[in-house]
């Protein structure tokens, strides 16, 4: 087949994928299923290729997402269950004073949302946003935007979310060097979207909290046991710091810089994700579990019950990898590669667009990641790109998978409701601070992606 006439062929996959899911309302796991497998006969594959293509996408990625996101899930849910959220943004807030609150807000939600899902952290901390609202008769979106901003860059650019983490397995890269930009290119970004257009957007709209009568979440009270801040700090830390002592010991080994011993592989071995994580929510099942004294068959209930969600996620991102290998088996994938590189244009801009363009249409963030990860998979190799440039990509899909979030995005509805806000308000506030991480995060992936 032409090369016109795969790119076609490809179109009509992702406007099929669309349809599914926007006018027939079939789940985004079926979805992604039917549009492979009619990606895969359109792109001239037999039954039995299909078939086998399928299989050996989502083993291929179930292998390593599923202990990621599971532990993960796990993970978030005990931080959640114990008031480790809590404890951190009160410990910031204190530090920060009355006058830096949005700058402390956007750094526990850049924190916080590594582990736990943007929404349930929102619900936890929105009523720590009413009570400085009241103290302080600022507008809320002072302090809901710069959390906002911090919760949405960490959740779209850092792992162990599920988002980046699916990216980097669909795409091939090594999640330490995602880490590394995500963290890099991620403060900078909740910054600029959250204290500074906060500040901005509170002086244009008006939002007052809710009487104490009409909350919607009950704060807790001051005299209420949290676990300490360093407790929490440590624990959310050590599956970052493992894993990124991971990526750069295996690159001082693969230079000579360091010689491979037994204490390298150690290092290696407990940098690993599946390990790194593994560590991570021991130490949170313990020290924010048991040592604060959640009994065991609690601990075990809130295990089974953070697993649900993380389900959805698992089988969405399977289904991810098998559009990728059809897209690779069928050759389709190595003919649009060609096409590409004689256009000349940049990976990181074909990235982000394809992500944005999902994410516009359909509403969901997670699918948009996942659908431009698997069309953009088998294109980069002809790229010839390094690690570095590899993960930006990631970051590029990111973003583009952030933009514009509006009345068919889950989170736009939550936002409005929480905050008080009509449609016409939160267009104006949330859509834009979305929007504002979107571009600013392409912007410094790109400036970066120029360096390395």
């Amino acid at each position: 087949m032409s090369t016109l006439v795969l790119v076609l062929v490809l179109i009509l996959t992702v406007t099929i994928l669309l349809m599914l899911v926007l006018k027939w309302k079939i789940h985004a796991f079926i979805s992604l299923m039917i549009a492979s497998i009619l990606a895969g006969f359109l792109a001239g594959m037999s039954p039995g290729s299909v078939i086998k293509s399928i299989q050996e996408g989502m083993g291929g990625t179930l292998g390593y997402i599923a202990v990621i996101v599971g532990l993960g899930a796990i993970f978030g849910k005990i931080l959640e269950f114990s008031g480790g959220a809590e404890a951190l943004s009160r410990y910031l807030l204190r530090k920060f004073g009355e006058k830096n609150a949005p700058i402390a807000l956007t750094l526990s939600g850049f924190i916080i949302s590594i582990p736990v899902f943007l929404d349930v952290g929102f619900i936890i901390l929105v009523p720590v946003l009413y009570s400085l609202s009241r103290k302080t008769g600022k507008s809320l979106l002072l302090y809901g935007i710069p959390l906002l901003a911090g919760m949405a860059t960490t959740h779209a650019f850092v792992p162990p979310t599920p988002g980046p983490v699916a990216v980097a397995e669909i795409i091939g890269v090594n999640l330490g060097w995602v880490i590394m930009m995500g963290l890099l290119l991620g403060m900078p970004v909740a910054f600029i979207a959250g204290p500074v257009f906060g500040r901005y957007i509170s002086k244009r709209i008006r939002i007052s909290p809710p009487s104490l009568n009409d909350e919607i979440a009950r704060e807790r009270t001051d005299s209420q046991d949290y676990p300490a801040f360093r407790l929490v700090l440590l624990i959310i830390g050590c599956p970052l710091v493992l894993i990124i002592g991971n990526t750069l010991t295996e690159i001082l080994v693969e230079k000579g810089t360091m010689t491979e011993s037994l204490f390298s592989e150690i290092i290696i071995f407990i940098g690993h994700p599946f390990s790194a994580l593994l560590i991570a929510t021991l130490l949170a099942l313990y020290f924010l579990g048991i040592r604060r004294g959640t009994n065991k068959q609690m601990l075990q209930q809130i295990s089974n019950a953070s697993l649900g969600p993380a389900g959805i996620i698992i089988l969405v991102t399977g289904a991810g990898g098998v559009l990728k290998q059809v897209l690779i088996d069928s050759g389709m994938g190595e003919q649009l590669a060609m096409g590409v590189v004689s256009s000349n244009i940049n990976p990181l801009l074909l990235a982000w667009v394809i992500a944005a363009i999902v994410r516009v249409t359909q509403g969901s963030a997670t699918v948009a990641m996942i659908t431009a990860a698997g069309i953009i998979s088998p294109i980069l190799p002809v790229f010839h790109l390094n690690t570095q440039q590899e993960a930006l990509v990631v970051i590029a899909i990111a973003t583009g998978s952030t933009i514009l979030s509006h009345v068919n995005d889950s989170a736009f509805w939550l936002v409005g409701k929480y905050l008080g806000m009509d449609e016409k308000q939160t267009l104006q506030s949330w859509t834009v601070m979305e929007t504002i991480v979107s571009l600013s995060g392409l912007l410094l992936a790109w400036l970066v992606y120029q360096l390395v």
